[in-house]
């Protein structure tokens, strides 16, 4: 029994200390409610990539046999295989419970939106590794893999963040330009991730010990950066003019009712991070 306390205690206890952080980091604190449905959400993901993974075992490219692999059959099962379908299902949830949700009026916001549906999944799937490898495993996974995909998320919730400022903005090439971003990038940093690890070279080993610490580095400088601006996305009004109902968006989500005249986008804020975007790129 003590064994099980413990266990579950390793696989839970990370997630909730970068949740605590992130939570934390926001000035105007989401409401829990929110947050705990996405938690849920980032566990229905985990669900979702168990069907499309056994779907997948169809296909003779895709095997859990990873030691007879080539390189371009590695790549392609962690890419593909591990990497995209992980963020693809998460970036689903994220994206259907958060990206037109009337709380989202702060550019932070969709980093936490983002991080809490990670830490479902990280923390739902931590607890068959943990338990199944033990301690051992535990403090491993503690210290590389849930904050791994907790640095993924915050990428994840910056390009996201970005695309929803172009679409106030009514910018479509530079929102659609973010949407593929807040996808490609941090499935590219899972890909990289997990290709060091399975490739069994000590050289790309090396290579993982110096990307891991870019990338903590790197997610700490935006959560920092991001959840120190005060400005609002939008600014909010009371009522629609047509219906009463309250609005937080372009539209009222009642009646349809068209209200960005009356809606404040902050297009300088949104150049200056595009500005910054392509600067740091």
């Amino acid at each position: 029994m003590i064994r099980v306390i413990i266990l579950l205690t390793l696989s839970l206890l990370p997630g909730f200390v970068l949740a605590v952080y992130l939570y934390n980091k926001d000035k105007e604190k989401e409401p829990i409610g929110l947050l705990i449905k996405l938690f849920f959400g980032g566990i229905l993901s985990c669900l979702m990539v168990i069907l499309v993974n056994s779907l997948l075992s169809f296909l003779p490219i895709f095997t859990d046999d990873i030691e007879n692999l080539n390189i371009l059959e590695l790549l392609i099962n962690v890419f593909v295989g591990i990497a995209f379908v992980e963020e693809f299902c998460k970036w689903i949830i994220v994206h259907k419970f958060s990206y037109n949700h009337e709380e989202f009026d702060e550019f932070y916001d969709m980093i936490i939106y983002s991080s809490f549906v990670s830490l479902g999944f990280a923390c739902f799937e931590n607890i068959f590794y943990v338990f199944e490898g033990g301690i051992s495993t535990g403090i491993v996974r503690a210290v590389l893999a849930v904050p791994g995909h907790v640095c993924d998320a915050i990428f994840m919730g910056y390009y996201l963040g970005l695309a929803k400022i172009a679409d106030l903005a009514g910018n479509k090439k530079v929102k659609n330009k973010n949407m593929i971003l807040s996808i490609l990038i941090p499935m590219t940093f899972h890909g990289i991730y997990d290709f060091c690890l399975m490739s069994n070279s000590w050289i790309l080993f090396i290579v993982f010990i110096i990307f891991i610490i870019a990338l903590y580095i790197a997610s700490v400088k935006k959560v920092r950066k991001i959840s120190s601006i005060e400005e609002k996305i939008v600014k909010r009004l009371d009522r629609c003019s047509n219906c009463g109902a309250k609005v937080y968006d372009l539209y009222c989500t009642h009646c349809g009712t068209p209200v960005n005249k009356d809606i404040q986008v902050e297009k300088a804020k949104f150049i200056f991070f595009e500005i910054n975007e392509n600067n740091n790129n």
